[in-house]
């Protein structure tokens, strides 16, 4: 069963980072840190709304299908420039670690309990996509650009973006069943 959450949210890694994360051995591996920024480039979770609780998803959109790549649940926030004295001896090679996550203009720094192996080889069925439902204050919205199954543009998943709970259940189920066939 899964765990309870707050909220859910997607970010969208280009085909660049998934590229360079494959090439440096990071598929299998499960991240214990994000990284956000001012830019659209690499987007703020707090301004996202993201806090203590929630859980982030990463997806990739590439030649029209979209790929869950991994999911970690957010244990704390940290402002990038205090991070090397507020993070814990644990925590802090992470920050070496992880840093082709860290591309662009950084300002803050997600930490989480280890997530799910990052994945790169297995897509999200068609038939789900357009059911994907992302909320906001404003109401909800199905992602945009899905026909037949394909995505068509990757547009509507620049940023972060809070999930409708159903939907964030098929990414985490999807991730899972994964994680069981690897």
């Amino acid at each position: 069963m899964f765990a309870i959450v707050a909220n859910s949210y997607t970010m969208l890694w280009t085909n660049d980072l998934c590229r360079e994360l494959i090439r440096g051995g990071f598929a299998g591996q499960r991240p214990t840190m994000l990284f956000g920024g001012p830019h659209q480039s690499r987007p703020s979770f707090l301004r996202a709304g993201v806090g203590p609780g929630d859980r982030i998803f990463a997806v990739r959109a590439w030649q029209a299908a979209l790929y869950p790549i991994c999911s970690m649940d957010v244990r704390q926030i940290v402002a990038y420039d205090r991070a090397g004295t507020e993070l814990a001896g644990e925590d802090y090679p992470g920050l070496i670690h992880w840093r082709p996550l860290k591309s662009g203009c950084i300002t803050e720094v997600v930490l989480g309990s280890p997530g799910s192996p990052l994945r790169f080889n297995r897509s999200l069925p068609g038939d789900r996509l357009q059911h994907l439902t992302f909320t906001s204050r404003r109401g909800e919205r199905k992602l945009k650009y899905v026909q037949d199954g394909r995505l068509l543009r990757a547009l509507s998943l620049q940023g972060i973006y809070r999930l409708a709970p159903e939907s964030a259940d098929v990414i985490a189920r999807h991730l899972t069943s994964e994680e069981a066939a690897a």
